[in-house]
């Protein structure tokens, strides 16, 4: 295995390691069903995915907001389980990144106990050094703190890092922090709109990702 490109990468969760799209979709149109009585338009829902629940809620529906959030949150932990998929050869990569002495990292806007759930299901856990999850940070993506905050806890510095996800989001806030940042498209973000905002690479497969971090 040649030299990593990087010393450090830190991925994003929901679409980038965790193919988490029509959980997130569905939980939300439960909990719109349940306290609204109608649905949204899916299309909005994924794009309302990489930000905080509770922020997504309040724009939509501030007065129902914390009505709405607690019952997304119930009906997605039941069914996390049944619902949650992997991405063919993603989580290999991340051993393929420890194995070669690359630190790794995850932020993401997800709550922890979510995030550590969908991560333990998958074989993620055991792969991640630090997990900075929605309630680490007062700030969120595309803000840089949750990813600075990563790189912190790991002792590692911006210069030599590279952010990993699936959405414009990650992408800005990636560049934010000062790192490197490479789209993924097989998550929730258009491929046109990933390329738009000019990430370090745009990467389609794992095989793909792999060659990009490990060369």
């Amino acid at each position: 295995m040649t030299s990593p490109r990087w010393s450090t990468a830190v991925f994003d969760l929901d679409g980038t390691l965790a193919d988490t799209i029509h959980l997130i979709v569905e939980s939300y149109q439960h909990a719109f069903r349940t306290i609204l009585g109608r649905e949204e338009d899916p299309d909005v829902i994924r794009s309302w995915i990489g930000r905080p629940l509770i922020g997504a809620f309040r724009d939509h529906s501030p007065e129902q907001a914390d009505e709405l959030y607690e019952t997304y949150l119930t009906w997605n932990a039941e069914n996390t389980e049944r619902l949650i998929r992997g991405y063919d050869g993603v989580v290999d990569v991340l051993g393929d990144l420890r194995a070669a002495g690359v630190h790794v990292g995850v932020a993401t806007s997800k709550r922890r106990e979510s995030a550590q759930q969908a991560m333990d299901i998958l074989g993620i856990s055991a792969h991640v050094d630090v997990l900075v999850a929605m309630e680490d940070t007062e700030r969120h993506k595309p803000d840089p703190t949750p990813l600075l905050l990563a790189l912190d806890r790991m002792g590692r510095g911006s210069n030599d890092a590279v952010y990993v996800g699936d959405a414009v989001v990650d992408v800005l806030a990636g560049k934010a922090a000062g790192m490197d940042t490479m789209a993924v498209t097989w998550g929730a973000g258009e491929a046109a709109a990933l390329h738009g905002v000019r990430p370090t690479a745009v990467v389609a497969d794992a095989a793909q990702l792999r060659t990009a971090l490990l060369g």
